[in-house]
Protein backbone atom coordinates (compact mmCIF):
# COMPACT_ATOMS: atom_id res chain seq x y z
CA UNK A 1 0.00 0.00 0.00
CA UNK A 2 1.44 3.50 -0.88
CA UNK A 3 0.43 6.87 0.36
CA UNK A 4 0.38 9.77 -1.86
CA UNK A 5 1.11 13.42 -0.71
CA UNK A 6 -2.51 15.40 -1.76
CA UNK A 7 -1.09 18.98 -1.26
CA UNK A 8 1.76 20.66 0.20
CA UNK A 9 2.68 23.48 2.94
CA UNK A 10 2.02 26.04 0.56
CA UNK A 11 -1.10 24.80 -0.38
CA UNK A 12 -0.35 23.96 -3.61
CA UNK A 13 -0.46 20.71 -5.25
CA UNK A 14 2.60 18.29 -4.95
CA UNK A 15 3.58 15.52 -6.86
CA UNK A 16 2.22 12.24 -5.88
CA UNK A 17 5.54 10.58 -3.31
CA UNK A 18 5.55 6.93 -2.42
CA UNK A 19 6.27 5.57 1.09
CA UNK A 20 7.43 2.80 1.79
CA UNK A 21 5.45 -0.25 2.34
CA UNK A 22 3.84 -1.19 5.17
CA UNK A 23 5.75 -3.67 6.95
CA UNK A 24 5.11 -7.85 6.21
CA UNK A 25 2.33 -9.45 8.32
CA UNK A 26 4.71 -11.94 9.27
CA UNK A 27 7.41 -10.12 10.41
CA UNK A 28 4.48 -8.97 12.74
CA UNK A 29 3.52 -12.72 13.87
CA UNK A 30 7.21 -13.27 14.64
CA UNK A 31 6.93 -10.42 16.44
CA UNK A 32 4.05 -10.62 18.32
CA UNK A 33 5.27 -14.21 19.31
CA UNK A 34 8.63 -13.25 20.43
CA UNK A 35 7.00 -9.89 23.35
CA UNK A 36 4.70 -12.87 24.49
CA UNK A 37 7.26 -15.21 25.11
CA UNK A 38 9.18 -12.54 27.08
CA UNK A 39 6.22 -11.64 28.54
CA UNK A 40 5.50 -15.15 30.28
CA UNK A 41 9.64 -15.94 30.87
CA UNK A 42 9.64 -12.33 32.86
CA UNK A 43 6.56 -12.17 34.39
CA UNK A 44 6.51 -12.52 38.19
CA UNK A 45 6.04 -15.72 39.64
CA UNK A 46 4.04 -14.70 42.88
CA UNK A 47 1.93 -12.73 40.40
CA UNK A 48 1.32 -14.40 37.31
CA UNK A 49 -0.76 -12.65 34.84
CA UNK A 50 -4.36 -13.58 34.54
CA UNK A 51 -5.28 -16.63 32.41
CA UNK A 52 -7.64 -14.33 30.55
CA UNK A 53 -5.36 -11.91 29.27
CA UNK A 54 -2.98 -15.02 27.96
CA UNK A 55 -6.37 -16.39 25.96
CA UNK A 56 -7.13 -12.37 24.54
CA UNK A 57 -3.40 -12.80 23.13
CA UNK A 58 -3.69 -16.36 21.73
CA UNK A 59 -7.02 -15.26 20.18
CA UNK A 60 -5.15 -12.00 18.64
CA UNK A 61 -2.90 -14.48 17.63
CA UNK A 62 -5.17 -16.15 16.03
CA UNK A 63 -6.90 -13.54 14.46
CA UNK A 64 -3.84 -12.77 12.88
CA UNK A 65 -2.85 -16.08 11.61
CA UNK A 66 -5.89 -16.06 9.73
CA UNK A 67 -5.12 -12.84 8.08
CA UNK A 68 -2.30 -13.70 6.74
CA UNK A 69 -4.00 -16.95 5.28
CA UNK A 70 -6.41 -14.82 3.54
CA UNK A 71 -4.49 -13.00 2.26
CA UNK A 72 -2.27 -15.36 0.97
CA UNK A 73 -5.00 -17.28 -0.83
CA UNK A 74 -6.79 -14.14 -2.41
CA UNK A 75 -3.06 -13.23 -3.76
CA UNK A 76 -3.42 -16.43 -5.34
CA UNK A 77 -6.72 -16.35 -6.63
CA UNK A 78 -6.04 -12.89 -8.56
CA UNK A 79 -3.32 -13.93 -9.85
CA UNK A 80 -5.10 -16.85 -11.41
CA UNK A 81 -7.58 -14.04 -12.41
CA UNK A 82 -4.79 -12.21 -13.92
CA UNK A 83 -3.31 -15.01 -15.87
CA UNK A 84 -7.25 -16.09 -17.42
CA UNK A 85 -7.52 -12.66 -18.25
CA UNK A 86 -4.19 -13.22 -20.62
CA UNK A 87 -5.11 -16.02 -22.02
CA UNK A 88 -8.45 -14.55 -22.96
CA UNK A 89 -6.81 -11.18 -24.44
CA UNK A 90 -4.51 -13.88 -26.46
CA UNK A 91 -7.28 -15.72 -27.73
CA UNK A 92 -9.12 -12.46 -28.58
CA UNK A 93 -6.51 -10.68 -30.47
CA UNK A 94 -5.71 -14.62 -32.38
CA UNK A 95 -9.54 -14.34 -33.44
CA UNK A 96 -9.18 -10.78 -34.78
Amino acid sequence: MSITAVTGTTGQSTAPQKTTPLADPLTSKNTFLQLLVAQMRNQDPLQPQDGAAYLTQLAQFSGLEQTVQLRDEVASVREAVEALTQVVQQTNVKET
